[in-house]
C-alpha cells in the first residue's frame, strides 16, 4: 500500500497547531497500525482553514497566536446540553469566573439570566466577566436520544429513478413513489420506502447522474415531478402542445421499458421543462398563490440564492469558472443586478421548488395514510458538487481547493476522492452552525427518517489537497457533539427516526456514540462477520439491534447477482479485479458458501442443496431474508430489485463510463425492465412479502 511521507523531525510545532485547530497528523487504517500524514497535506489542510503554515516561522507565530486566543476565550463557539444531563448547567458555563453576568436569548424569543430549566432549541448565550473579558456562545439545548421506530417493521428500498411505472416519463418520478408507498403500506404490510437523494443536480450536458454529488442538498431535483399531479396542469389551454408532449414522454419510456434503452435523465427533464414552462403560464388560484408566498417567505435567503444560482446557469453555463468573475460572489452588486434582470427565471426555479417539496410531502402523507409507521426515508448526501448552488451561495462554508474522500484501507489502497468540498467546521461552528440546521429542518418536513450517508462525517473527514492523491490527505475534526445534538433536536421535533450509514472503516467509539444518542446503524449481511472471533458467519443473535439490517445496498451487488457470483464476471469485463479471475471466483464462492451453509444448518434454506435453478435462487434471497427477520435489527431493508431477481448493480464504483451507473431501470433475471406495475403483481415479489410479513 501507497503511504504518505512521514512528518519531518522539525515538524513538532507543526503536529501541536494542527491539534488545535482539530487536523490530525495521523491515523489508523487499522488497531495494530498508525501512518503518518505528510507535513505537505497537513499545510495545506491548515491553510484552508486561514491558518498560514508555510514556514517555520509562520508555524510559530500562528501557534502562539491560537494558544493565546484559547487562553483568552470566555465562551467556546457552541455549547451542548443534554436534556438528560446530571447537571443543570452545561460545563463550559459552570466553569465560569465567579460573578459572570449572563445574558439568554431564548430561540423562543424570551430574555433570560439563567441557562436553568431552559426548553430544548438553540438559544444565544453572553457572558460578562468580572474582569471586563465578553464571550457569546450558541446553547443547544436536546433531547438525549433521537426517536426510534415504535416497532420492527420491514421495508423496501429503491432508487426512485429506476422505478418507472406506465406513467412516468423515462424515469420514475414521485408520483410512482407515492404510488410505492400506498402499495407496500397497504398491500405488503411494509413500514417504509428507502429512496436515494432527491437533491437538485449539477444542469448540464449530460448531467452528472450520481444522486451523491448534488449541485444543492438544501432543494430537490424538479426532474421528479410528476407533471399531470400539478393542480395547474388540467388547465393548460394548448392541449396539442400537452398532447406532443406526452406522446414525447411515452417514447421516452418505451425506450426504457421496450427497447433496453438507459436512463436518460437530460431528455426527461428537457421534456418536464417544457410542459412546467406551459402549467406555470396558468394564473395560480388565490389559494395557491398564498401558499406559495408562504413557501417563499419560510424559505428566504436560501430559496432566493438557489433560484438565483438555476438561473444564473441558465444564463451562462453551469460551470461557474466560466461566469463573469463578478458573478462568481452572491452578495456582489453584480450579482443582485442579474437577479434583478432574471428575476422571471429566479421565480421559475422557486416554483418549482415550491411543486416538488408538495409531491415530496404527498408522497409521505401517502405512505403514512397506507400504515406505514416509518413512511418515506429520504438520504442525504455526504456533501455537494464543487460547482453547484450550495457551494455558491455558501462559499464561506467550505473549505477552498480541498476534497472529501477516503484514505488508503484494506480494500482500497489507493484511497478515494469523492470531489465535494468539505465544510469548514470553524465556520459553522461561528455561525451556530446555521446552514446544517436549515438543511436538516428542509429534509425533515417530508421524511419520515433521513438516512446519513457516510455518518462518520459527523466526526471527521478526511481531506484532500486539491491535485494532489487521496494518500496525500488527512483528517480534519467536527464538533460531533454539537452536530450530534442539533441532529437530535430537529429529527424530535420532525418525529423522525435517523439512520446512519456506518459501513467500512470507523473510528473506535464512533458507533457507540452514535447508538447511545438512537442514531441507527446500517448493517449489511455479507459484511456481518465475526471479525474479532473465527472470521465466519455472524450468527443472527450477534447482530446489533440498534440498525437498518439489509441484504444489499445501491453500491453492492444485488443478492442475486452474489449468490451466483455474476458480480465477479462483471468486474472481470471491465478490468477491475486485482487479483486473477480464479482467485476472485474461489474466494467469491467461498464467501457465499460459508452463508449458504449457516442459513441450511438455522433451517432457512429449504430444499435447494445443489440446486442450481433459479428456483432454487430464489429459494436463498429468502432464506436470506428469514435470516434478517432472525436478527434483533430494528429496522429490515429489502433491495427492491431482489424481489425480481435484478442482477445487474446500480452504481459500481471505481467506474465512470465503462458502466452505467445510475442509469439501470428495475429489471428481472433476464435483464428485461419492470414497471411499478408488474412489481406489484409478481408472484415473486410477493413470496418474498409473504416471508417478510413474519416480522414484528
Amino acid at each position: 500500500m501507497t503511504e504518505p511521507g512521514p512528518v519531518t523531525p522539525c515538524d513538532e510545532e507543526l503536529s501541536r497547531l494542527a491539534g488545535l485547530h482539530g487536523v490530525a497528523t495521523s491515523y489508523s487504517p487499522s488497531p495494530d497500525r498508525t501512518v503518518a500524514a505528510s507535513a505537505s497535506a497537513v499545510t495545506a489542510v491548515l491553510n484552508a482553514l486561514g491558518v498560514d503554515a508555510s514556514t517555520p516561522g509562520a508555524v510559530r507565530a500562528a501557534l502562539d497566536t491560537r494558544t493565546r486566543e484559547l487562553s483568552e476565550r470566555l465562551l467556546p463557539p457552541t455549547v451542548v446540553h443534554w436534556t438528560g444531563a446530571a447537571t443543570a448547567v452545561p460545563a463550559a458555563l459552570d466553569a465560569l469566573p465567579s460573578g459572570t453576568r449572563l445574558r439568554v436569548e431564548t430561540e423562543q424569543g424570551e430574555t433570560r439570566d439563567t441557562v436553568e430549566r431552559l426548553p430544548v432549541g438553540v438559544h444565544t448565550v453572553g457572558a460578562t466577566a468580572p474582569d471586563g473579558r465578553t464571550g457569546e456562545t450558541r446553547l443547544i439545548v436536546a433531547p438525549d436520544r433521537l426517536p426510534t421506530p415504535a416497532g420492527r417493521s420491514y421495508g423496501l428500498l429503491v432508487q426512485l429513478y429506476s422505478l418507472l411505472s406506465r406513467r412516468s416519463w423515462g424515469m420514475g418520478d414521485l408520483g410512482d413513489l407515492a404510488e410505492l408507498a400506498a402499495w407496500a403500506g397497504r398491500v405488503a404490510g411494509a413500514g417504509f420506502v428507502q429512496v436515494n437523494p432527491l437533491h437538485a443536480a449539477v444542469p448540464g450536458a449530460p448531467t452528472d447522474p450520481s444522486p451523491y454529488r448534488p449541485s444543492s442538498r438544501r432543494f430537490p431535483d424538479a426532474v421528479h415531478l410528476r407533471v399531470e399531479n400539478i393542480p395547474e396542469y388540467a388547465h393548460v389551454e394548448d392541449r396539442e402542445r400537452v398532447r406532443v408532449l406526452l406522446e414525447r414522454a411515452e417514447r421516452l419510456r418505451a425506450d426504457v421499458l421496450d427497447k433496453g434503452a438507459l436512463i436518460d435523465r437530460d431528455a426527461v427533464w428537457e421534456l418536464k421543462r417544457e410542459a412546467l414552462e406551459l402549467v406555470r403560464a396558468v394564473p395560480l388560484g388565490p389559494g395557491r398563490q398564498a401558499a406559495y408566498a408562504d413557501f417563499l417567505a419560510r424559505e428566504g435567503q436560501d430559496l432566493e440564492d438557489h433560484a438565483t444560482w438555476c438561473a444564473l446557469a441558465e444564463a451562462h453555463g453551469s460551470d461557474r469558472d466560466r461566469w463573469p468573475r463578478c458573478l462568481r460572489d452572491p452578495r456582489s452588486a453584480e450579482t443582485a443586478r442579474a437577479r434583478a434582470e432574471l428575476m422571471d427565471r429566479v421565480d421559475f426555479h422557486s416554483w418549482l421548488a415550491w411543486l416538488t417539496d408538495a409531491q415530496l410531502t404527498a408522497a409521505q402523507r401517502a405512505a403514512r395514510e397506507a400504515g406505514m409507521p416509518v413512511g418515506i426515508v429520504h438520504d442525504l448526501a455526504v456533501g455537494v458538487h464543487p460547482g453547484g448552488a450550495d457551494a455558491w451561495a455558501q462559499q464561506e462554508y467550505f473549505a477552498d481547493e480541498m476534497s472529501v474522500g477516503a484514505p488508503p484501507d484494506a480494500f482500497n489502497a489507493r484511497g478515494q476522492d469523492w470531489g465535494l468540498p468539505p465544510w469548514r467546521p470553524d465556520r459553522l461552528a461561528e455561525s451556530g452552525y446555521a446552514p446544517y440546521r436549515r438543511l436538516l429542518r428542509a429534509l425533515f418536513r417530508y421524511a419520515g427518517a433521513l438516512r446519513i450517508d457516510h455518518v462518520m462525517g459527523l466526526f471527521r473527514l478526511w481531506w484532500v489537497p486539491q491535485g494532489r492523491p487521496p494518500t496525500e490527505g488527512t483528517y480534519v475534526r467536527y464538533d460531533a457533539e454539537a452536530m450530534l445534538a442539533l441532529l437530535a433536536l430537529e429529527a424530535s421535533r420532525a418525529g423522525a427516526v435517523v439512520i446512519g450509514e456506518d459501513l467500512g472503516t470507523v473510528e473506535p467509539g464512533v458507533r457507540e456514540t452514535l447508538q447511545r444518542h438512537g442514531v441507527l446503524g446500517t448493517s449489511v449481511l455479507w459484511f456481518e462477520r465475526d471479525w474479532e472471533g473465527d472470521g465466519q458467519p455472524l450468527p443472527p443473535e450477534g447482530w446489533r439491534a440498534d440498525c437498518l439490517a439489509t441484504a444489499t445496498t445501491h453500491d453492492l451487488p444485488s443478492t442475486a447477482a452474489r449468490l451466483t457470483g455474476d458480480h465477479v464476471e462483471l468486474r472481470a469485463r471491465l478490468g477491475l479485479l486485482t487479483r486473477p479471475l480464479a482467485e476472485e471466483r474461489a474466494a467469491a464462492a467461498a464467501d457465499t458458501a460459508e452463508w449458504l451453509a449457516l442459513l441450511s444448518r438455522l433451517g432457512l434454506l429449504r430444499g435447494t442443496a445443489g440446486d442450481l435453478s433459479s428456483a432454487a435462487e430464489e429459494a436463498q434471497i429468502q432464506a436470506v431474508h428469514r435470516f434478517l427477520l432472525r436478527t434483533p435489527a430494528r429496522m429490515i431493508g429489502v433491495w427492491l430489485p431482489d424481489g425480481v431477481g435484478d442482477r445487474r448493480p446500480q452504481n459500481l464504483p471505481g467506474t465512470w463510463d465503462q458502466y452505467p451507473n445510475w442509469r439501470l431501470p428495475v429489471a428481472d433475471a433476464d435483464g428485461r425492465p419492470v414497471t411499478l406495475e408488474e412489481l406489484a403483481a409478481s408472484p415473486r415479489l410477493h413470496a418474498l412479502i409473504d416471508v417478510l410479513r413474519e416480522v414484528g
